[in-house]
Order: C-alpha cells, then sequence, then structure tokens
C-alpha cells in the first residue's frame, strides 16, 4: 500500500505460551456493569447493558512481573483506576446467541480502564458524549492474554487491584450483572465482532483516584498480576 505517510504499527499484544501476537482489531467496554459499583455511581438495578469504545493506541501493554508506566493525563484533577477482566475475541460474528458466545472466546487477560472522571462528570451534566473521559492517550493498561483453555474458571475468579500496598478493589466476577455470554450476544447485536477485539468486561466497587507516582497492582485470579505507576 502507497501510504502519504509512515502507516501506524499495527496495535498486538503477546500471548502467554504463543510466539505470535494478538493483533487488536477493536476495544469495546462494558458499563457499569457490577452492582455495587453501579450503586456508587448513583444508580441501581440490573439495566440493560450499555457500550463505548476506546480507541485501539490506548493500550498500554504491561508483562508479567514487569511494572509499566503511564503519564498523568492532561486536562484532569481527578485520574480514577478501574480493575477490569479483559474477554479477547478469536471468532468474530453478528447476533451470536449466548449459548454459542464462548465458541468465539479466544482469551482473557487482566485490563485497567482509566478515567477522568471530572471530565466524564462534566459531559454527562452537559448531555454530551464522554470520550474525553475514556478514550484518551494511555488509558487502557493491560497484560498478557492467557487463552481460554488455560485460564481456568475466569466466571468465578476474583478480582483486585491495590495501590500502594492497600487495597482498593475487591470483588469476584461471579458479581458480573451482565454475565460474559451474554455480553456478546448484545454486543455482537450492535456491531459484528472480529478477531482480535478486546471487550472490557466493567469493574467492582472502590473506584478511585490515583496520583503521580502512585504504584497500581491489579488481578483477576488464574490470568497474573498487572502493576503499572503513574507517571
Amino acid at each position: 500500500m502507497n501510504t502519504i505517510f509512515p502507516a501506524p504499527a499495527p496495535i498486538a499484544v503477546p500471548v502467554h505460551g504463543e510466539s505470535g501476537l494478538f493483533p487488536v482489531h477493536r476495544i469495546y467496554c462494558v458499563g457499569r456493569n457490577y452492582e455495587e459499583h453501579a450503586k456508587e455511581m448513583g444508580f441501581t438495578g440490573r439495566e440493560a447493558p450499555f457500550f463505548f469504545l476506546k480507541p485501539t493506541d490506548a493500550l498500554v501493554f504491561v508483562a508479567n512481573g514487569e511494572t509499566g508506566q503511564m503519564p498523568y493525563p492532561s486536562l484532569t484533577q481527578n485520574l480514577h483506576h478501574e480493575i477490569e477482566l479483559v474477554v479477547a475475541i478469536g471468532k468474530g460474528g453478528r447476533d451470536i446467541p449466548a449459548s454459542e458466545a464462548m465458541s468465539h472466546v479466544y482469551g482473557y487477560a487482566v485490563g485497567l480502564d482509566m478515567t477522568r472522571r471530572d471530565l466524564q462528570g462534566e459531559m454527562k451534566k452537559q448531555g454530551r458524549p464522554w470520550c474525553i473521559g475514556k478514550g484518551f492517550d494511555h488509558s487502557a493498561p493491560m497484560g498478557p492474554i492467557t487463552k481460554a483453555a488455560d485460564a481456568g474458571s475466569v466466571e468465578h475468579a476474583e478480582i483486585s487491584l491495590d495501590v500502594n500496598g492497600q487495597t482498593r478493589q475487591k470483588s469476584s466476577t461471579e458479581q458480573l450483572m451482565w454475565k460474559i455470554p451474554e455480553i456478546i450476544e448484545h454486543l455482537s447485536a450492535a456491531w459484528e465482532l472480529q478477531p482480535g477485539d478486546l471487550i472490557f468486561t466493567g469493574t467492582p466497587e472502590g473506584v478511585a483516584a490515583v496520583k503521580s507516582g502512585d504504584l497500581m497492582v491489579g488481578a483477576v485470579a488464574g490470568l497474573g498480576n498487572l502493576k503499572i505507576q503513574i507517571q
């Protein structure tokens, strides 16, 4: 392809036990998918699932055992952490029934949906899109993908996040209001899923602010840790 300037490098994530990389197509995120988090954000009950997207180049890959670096973003005074189970799609499709959804899953990872909460809140008040609060540079730190066959029981796994050694978020993926098959069913009704799609499935309660110098350690049982420090 003859491009007028050099094309961006493709975004790809390592996979445990594989020499090849997982090429990322899109990043979908599920909003308010743990009941206690919904409550702390001022909502109650099991509402219909809703989704937003992050750009693929918002990913910050961090290998197991390493500490990634994330610059404190511009325009915000209230940067929040949101620890999440990430689902990696290996087989695409549209209108995928929940009963068949798990056959489309390639693997899983630990991710963070970093949020400029003050900007998000202001956009909500004005009835405007809140991409500026969610889709900024470096807003999606993520660890390596573990293939589904090696991941254990991810739908019954402890999920947690510590900041400077203090636990901020701790729950279980059992508390997801919309389970993985249901998420895929709803998501594939709105978009045709493609191999390489990533789905951030939502965060439990305990979201809070971080500042420069803070060290975050997130984990989903069976998938390892994700360590990242705010610069």
